[in-house]
């Protein structure tokens, strides 16, 4: 329930800033692509104002958003190998264990008289 009240007040207010900036930014733009020719552009497409910026802000997130997640290769990997390493020592322990209690259950059996009862004298 608290949940739902946090995204509703974070999102209701993004929700309506956007749409402010949607309709604020509606002329129309020319984006053109060919850097020799401005008179007459290989490849030009006219948008609004409003859906380039979105998409630009778009692009920049997953640009950063692989940057990031190329720069933290090295952790990620790192991790990987310590989680193996402390796998294979959990397996280790876990086995010394069972030979030092079976190591023990043998002393113990060696250590253990193997006499027959004898009945006290009756007097």
């Amino acid at each position: 329930m608290v949940r739902k009240i946090v995204t509703a007040v974070i999102i209701v207010p993004l929700a309506i800033v956007i749409v402010a900036f949607a309709l604020a930014n509606r002329q129309a733009v020319t984006v053109s692509f060919d850097p020799f020719s401005s008179a007459s552009p290989a490849y030009a497409a006219s948008l609004p104002l409003f859906v380039l910026i979105f998409v630009l802000v778009i692009a920049g997130v997953i640009i950063g958003g692989i940057a990031a997640w190329l720069r933290q290769a090295t952790w990620r990997r790192t991790a990987r190998q310590l989680d193996a390493d402390m796998r294979a020592l959990h397996q280790e322990l876990e086995a010394l264990r069972r030979r030092s209690a079976e190591d023990q259950a043998r002393r113990e059996a060696a250590v253990r008289p193997s006499f027959p009862a004898v009945a006290p004298p009756v007097p």
